[in-house]
């Protein structure tokens, strides 16, 4: 383990400064896109952007893939991947939506979106922290795996809710202070991930474990039980937008959660997250979400291509990963 002595304390301390601030630059920045976007929409399509039925719709279509988003975020700061997200939002949607689930109402359909999570995250946590397998292949593998399961189980049919304590949920008469429920079980998921990177051991040790492994095993942490639990928190996170989902749709298909891994890792890199893996921010994570379901909504009211929707993220990526090397660089030197 390095030691650092008191010549090299402010020059650590100095680096940390920096990295701080261009944090702050990079979340009002994306403030800024987010503003720029609302002006496009508010001047292209007024009345039906500014209407706040369509600005409930996003923020509501943003908690699902927020929720996701908040469990990459973790995993990629710790060095990272989960490519199976999607794919356990669709074998959790499905699963929590049969006859059999739907017997037991409220309680059985929640407890089942949110076990199959947790059970699907497990599987990734043991491939990946004690497996040593990559964690590209293995939760390559989950996504092949648990899309083929939801579809046995669904036999491509769609599973229809009706459990109306349920579907109560989505509904306006539901909405507190005019904020629908999916909105603010996201803020509170967005609120616990913030607490728990940046103000627990628990964030510390995850960073330390995607800034240097070795390192973080030398200095006393588990980092196979760390990356473990790191799984088990996106899983998690899935069993949540899946029961989100399932509220929002009203059903369970196997095709929910459709490039939910692209949009999620998307979201979490244009907010600031290395790729890399030592450094991850919610709050970046969370307006890069909110920057695609905006993007996302405008291309809708304006009844333009999704090609041309896709190409748009596409180049954004590309700018925010170019942006990071950057940073990396100018952190390095």
């Amino acid at each position: 383990m390095t030691l650092t002595t008191p010549a090299e304390a402010p020059a650590r301390d100095g680096r940390r400064r920096a990295l701080g601030l261009r944090a702050d630059v990079r979340n009002l920045s994306l403030l800024g896109v987010l503003a720029a976007l609302v002006a496009v929409g508010g001047l292209t399509r007024p009345a039906e952007f500014l209407a706040s039925s369509n600005l409930q719709l996003v923020l509501t279509q943003a908690s699902v893939i927020g929720v996701v988003t908040v469990g990459m975020t973790f995993v990629i700061t710790s060095g990272g991947i989960d490519l199976s997200v999607g794919a356990i939002v669709a074998l959790a949607s499905v699963w929590a939506t049969t006859l059999a689930t739907q017997e037991f109402g409220f309680a059985g359909i929640l407890f089942t979106a949110v076990a199959v999570g947790l059970g699907c995250g497990l599987v990734n946590g043991v491939l990946v922290a004690y497996g040593g397998m990559v964690p590209f292949i293995a939760t390559l593998a989950m996504l092949a795996s648990a899309r083929g399961l939801a579809l046995q189980i669904t036999d491509g049919r769609t599973q229809i809710v009706t459990v109306p304590s349920v579907l109560d949920l989505g509904v306006p008469d539901a909405y507190v202070l005019g904020i629908p429920p999916l909105v603010l079980v996201f803020a509170a998921v967005t609120a616990a991930g913030w607490l728990l990177l940046n103000r627990t051991t628990f964030g510390r040790r995850t960073i330390a474990v995607g800034g240097n492994p070795e390192a973080a095993r030398l200095a006393g942490i588990d980092v196979r039980r760390q990356r473990l639990l790191l799984y088990l928190l996106s899983g998690l996170c899935c069993g949540i937008a899946a029961f989100l989902l399932i509220v929002l749709a009203g059903s369970g298909q196997n095709t929910n959660g459709n490039l939910y891994e692209l949009d999620a890792i998307a979201a979490a890199i244009i907010g600031g997250t290395l790729l890399i893996g030592g450094r991850g921010t919610i709050v970046g994570s969370v307006l890069g979400v909110l920057v695609f379901t905006t993007i996302t909504n405008i291309f809708a009211l304006n009844n333009l291509q999704s090609d041309v929707q896709q190409i748009a993220k596409g180049a954004i990526i590309v700018a925010a990963v170019l942006v990071q090397r950057r940073t990396v660089r100018d952190s390095e030197a």
